[in-house]
C-alpha cells in the first residue's frame, strides 16, 4: 500500500495532523485497514497529500500512543490487532466553534486542578494491563506488603534519584492510594500534640486534613522565596509543610538560600521534620529542573511525597512518601497495621510504565503540550498588562493575574463568568483568617486547548478592559 485516499481540508479549524489521524483511525476501526496492513511511510504519505513530513509523523504518533498502530523498526507502521476491544467507534473530526459546557455552567474553564486526559497514554496502558492479566499469577489477588509493591518502590526510588535528586532506599519509600491517605498515615506517625506550620494561601485540602486531625496548625508567614523563618520560629512549629518546586497557589519556586535555611531550622531541635509536597515538579519553563529539597537534606529531616496524579491522570491514585530513616521504626510499629490502599495490579502497571520508557516518554509529550498552553496563554494576556501583572508563570499548569486597577477579585470572577469564562479567585485559598491583600485571579490552562485559550482571551477582553 502506498498511498491513502485523504481529502484534507486546508480550511477548515481542524489541524492537518488531525485530519489524517481520525481518517486513519476511522479506517482501521471500520476494517478497511485490517490488522497487519502495512501503512505508507511518512514520506511517501507526505508526497502524496503534498504536506510536511512533521504533519504526518504527528499523526501517526497519535495513533501509536493510542495502540492502532505499531511502529516496527526498519519495516515500518503497522496496523495492531483491535480484537476483543469494545466501543470502537470513532468520533468524527468537527469544527470546534464553541465546546460543550463543562459542569461550571461556562463555555470555557481554566480550573488549576484541571489536566490534559484527551493526551492520556491509552495504547500503552491497554498494552502492559493486558501483559500484566496475561501472566495468570495468583499472588496479584493476594494482600501485599503495606508499604508497596517492591517492584514499584524500587522504580520510584530510581526515578526520585535521577529525576529529582533524591537519595533514598525503596524500604523507606511508601505506596498509597492519594496524599490524603499518606498525609493521614503521616499523622498517624507522627503522633499527637505536634504544631504543624502552613503559608497561607496554601492548599486547602491539605490544610484541612492536618486540622481535623491530631495536629495544632499555624500560620507562617511567606515571601517572594517562600515560608519565612523568622516567622516559622514564631509559630512554635516542630512540622513545617511545604512545595518548594512550585508553591500552591503563587507558584513561588523556593530559591536554594531559603531551601538551606528551611534544613537549617529543622536540625536545631530533635524531632523537627519538614513535609516537602512536590506535586508538580515535572513541569517548569523557564531553566533547568530544580531538585526537591529532600535531594538536599543529609540529616533526615524532610519526609517526601509524590504524587503521579498531576502526571498521568488524577483517576490513577497512586502517591509515594519518602519517610527519613529515623521515622522508619515508628513505621514498623504502627504503620504495617495498615494494608495497602492500592491493588497489586495497578501498583504492577504503574512499575512497567516507569520501566519500559512510557512514563518518560508521557512526560515529554505533556511537557510539550502545556508549554504550548503556558506560551498561549501568555501572549493572550499582552492586552491586559495595562490592568494587571502576571505570576507564577514559570511552571506547574497555572498563573496568577494580579489586578492593578481597583478591580476587586469577586468582581474581576464575576465580569468573566458573565462572558461564560470560568475563572477562581486566590481568596479561597486563604486561611486561619489571614487576609489577602491583593485583588488576584487564578488561570489554569491544562485542560483548555490554545484555541480555547484565544477564544476565551477575547471574551476576557470584553470582561475586563
Amino acid at each position: 500500500m502506498n498511498d491513502l485516499t485523504i481529502v484534507l481540508d486546508a480550511k477548515s479549524q481542524i489541524p492537518l495532523y488531525e485530519q489524517i489521524y481520525y481518517h486513519i483511525k476511522k479506517e482501521i476501526t471500520e476494517g478497511g485497514l485490517p490488522f497487519g496492513r502495512r501503512l505508507p511511510s511518512t514520506r511517501k504519505l507526505a508526497k502524496f497529500l503534498q504536506v510536511s513530513r512533521t504533519t504526518v509523523d504527528l499523526a501517526y504518533g497519535q495513533l501509536v500512543s493510542e495502540g492502532y498502530v505499531e511502529a516496527r523498526p526498519c519495516k515500518g507502521y503497522y496496523v495492531c490487532d483491535l480484537e476483543g476491544i469494545c466501543s470502537l467507534s470513532p468520533e468524527s473530526p468537527r469544527e470546534r466553534k464553541e465546546p460543550v459546557k463543562p459542569d461550571s455552567g461556562c463555555l470555557y474553564d481554566f480550573s488549576p486542578r484541571g489536566v490534559d486526559l484527551n493526551s492520556f497514554p491509552l495504547g500503552a496502558w491497554r498494552k502492559i494491563s493486558k501483559e500484566i492479566l496475561m501472566e495468570d499469577n495468583t499472588r496479584f489477588f493476594q494482600l501485599g506488603e503495606p508499604a508497596g509493591e517492591w517492584e514499584l518502590r524500587c522504580t520510584i526510588a530510581d526515578y526520585l534519584h535521577q529525576a529529582r535528586g533524591v537519595l533514598t532506599s525503596p524500604e523507606q519509600i511508601i505506596v498509597g492510594a492519594g496524599n490524603d491517605f499518606l498525609l493521614m498515615l503521616l499523622c498517624v506517625l507522627l503522633g499527637n500534640g505536634r504544631i504543624l506550620a502552613m503559608e497561607s494561601p496554601t492548599y486547602r485540602k491539605a490544610y484541612e486534613l492536618f486540622d481535623s486531625l491530631s495536629c495544632t496548625v499555624r500560620i507562617a508567614g511567606l515571601d517572594e522565596s517562600g515560608m519565612r523563618i523568622d516567622s516559622l520560629e514564631e509559630t512554635g512549629a516542630d512540622l513545617a509543610y511545604v512545595m518548594p518546586s512550585h508553591q500552591y497557589p503563587l507558584g513561588i519556586v523556593m530559591p536554594v538560600k531559603r531551601r538551606m535555611q528551611l534544613l537549617e531550622w529543622a536540625a536545631q531541635k530533635e524531632g523537627r521534620y519538614i513535609i516537602e509536597d512536590d506535586y508538580d515538579s515535572e513541569f517548569r519553563y523557564r531553566g533547568k529542573p530544580i531538585p526537591a529539597l529532600a535531594g538536599y537534606d543529609r540529616r533526615g529531616k524532610v519526609i517526601y511525597i509524590g504524587t503521579f496524579s498531576k502526571s498521568i491522570a488524577p483517576a490513577i491514585r497512586v502517591s509515594y512518601m519518602v519517610l527519613p530513616e529515623s521515622l522508619m521504626g515508628i513505621y514498623d510499629r504502627r504503620g504495617r497495621r495498615i494494608s495497602s490502599t492500592i491493588s497489586r495490579v495497578d501498583q504492577l502497571l504503574i512499575a512497567r510504565f516507569l520501566n519500559e520508557g512510557y512514563y518518560e516518554r508521557h512526560l515529554n509529550k505533556m511537557r510539550a503540550v502545556y508549554k504550548s498552553r503556558h506560551d498561549a496563554l501568555l501572549e493572550a494576556m499582552k492586552p491586559f498588562r495595562k490592568i494587571l501583572t502576571v505570576s507564577g508563570e514559570n511552571a506547574g499548569v497555572h498563573l496568577l493575574l494580579n489586578f492593578q486597577n481597583g478591580m476587586t477579585e469577586q468582581e474581576a470572577v464575576s465580569r468573566a463568568e458573565a462572558e461564560s469564562v470560568k475563572v477562581y479567585g486566590l481568596s479561597r485559598y486563604y486561611i486561619g483568617g489571614v487576609s489577602q491583600e491583593r485583588q488576584t485571579v487564578i488561570l489554569g490552562y491544562a485542560n483548555v486547548t490554545e484555541e480555547a485559550i484565544k477564544v476565551a482571551a477575547g471574551r476576557l477582553e470584553k470582561a475586563w478592559l
